[in-house]
């Protein structure tokens, strides 16, 4: 890559945006100058960081004067709402990682193994998808083009960390048998049916963002999808079980072969040896590993799979990190 670019790393000191760091730091981004942002309580922190320590500053209306190629956004629907616009006016382009822009008719909502194609219309906003959506997709979107799916039936099982450090610390807690203070029960030794606050519809906001992202993603509004999203007692990684209904009809060997060759996927699934998707198994990976493949004879052209992925990595921070990788790609081809 022939250029450096100058990045700007809002919420740097917050569990997704820490893992921004690692992220970049791993792939070698091609960035000339960083520049960490947080709220006020935590500006003035130092972190290390590419072998260097920064001063973390305070988020700010003029913070975008300085001029940045791209900002990744991890501090919130209500800091992105106020301030990537300011960032895409200075001519920024924004990768968010909260909800405010996802359902946007106007902002791209990016994996990259499945639409890159549609971060060439931004206008200076993309929108990372929900953490639950992006493993689902990854692993789904090559069956799609394939069979064409008709409806999907989510159960997932997220894991205490997609609730931020908050959520983390209750499930220490509560093993201790202490107090809640992020979930309404203790997470120990229970499975919450409740992420999200819940809509007159009875379904949480979780679920509706994972129906709704779906369909954007994979380019089909006609598509049905369904879900069911719990928070789980594990620490790191978001486990799902997804029961697909295709168009066409297909064989278990289609659909293996199909996944050993689709992007950012790792096919995990040899039964006979014990050998599935688990939360350990995904945790530190950038990968999304799925399993327990299976025919449910219960529907005509019809599919049980597991996915697994690291919602920290995958399921938010990796997948801001391969959006501006290939955004960086998109304009040195142009």
């Amino acid at each position: 890559m022939s250029k450096q670019y100058k990045v700007a790393v809002v919420g740097a000191t917050g569990m997704v945006g820490r893992t921004f760091l690692k992220v970049l730091e791993e792939e070698n981004f091609p960035a000339s100058e960083y520049v960490l942002f947080s709220s006020a309580r935590s500006a003035g922190n130092k972190l290390n960081f590419n072998g260097k320590e920064y001063i973390v500053q305070e988020l700010t209306p003029n913070s975008f004067d300085q001029g940045f190629d791209i900002a990744l956004f991890s501090a919130g629907g209500g800091v992105s709402k106020e301030y990537a616009p300011i960032a895409a006016s200075k001519g920024c382009v924004v990768i968010d990682n909260s909800s405010a822009w996802r359902m946007d008719k106007e902002v791209p909502l990016v994996v990259p193994e499945v639409n890159p194609q549609d971060i060439a219309w931004n206008k200076g906003i993309i929108a990372n998808p929900n953490c639950s959506t992006i493993q689902a997709v990854v692993a789904l979107a090559p069956l799609h083009k394939a069979f064409g799916i008709k409806r999907v039936v989510y159960s997932t099982y997220q894991a205490v960390s997609g609730a931020g450090v908050s959520g983390v610390t209750d499930l220490e807690a509560t093993l201790k048998g202490e107090q809640p203070q992020k979930f309404p029960y203790p997470i120990a030794n229970n499975c919450l049916p409740h992420i999200d606050v819940f809509e007159e519809n009875g379904y949480t906001k979780e679920e509706t963002k994972m129906i709704n992202e779906t369909k954007k993603i994979l380019g089909d509004w006609d598509m049905k999808v369904t879900a069911t999203t719990v928070r789980v007692p594990v620490k790191n990684s978001h486990s799902e079980s997804i029961n697909v209904e295709f168009e066409k009809p297909f064989t278990l060997p289609q659909v293996f072969d199909i996944l050993k060759n689709a992007p950012g996927v790792v096919l995990y699934d040899d039964v006979a040896n014990n050998i599935y998707p688990l939360a350990t198994i995904a945790n530190g990976s950038n990968d999304t590993f799925v399993g327990r493949l299976r025919i449910d004879d219960t529907i005509e052209n019809g599919l049980n799979m597991w996915v697994v992925a690291d919602n920290i990595r995958k399921g938010a921070a990796t997948n801001a990190v391969q959006i501006a990788q290939k955004l960086i790609e998109m304009w040195e081809n142009e």
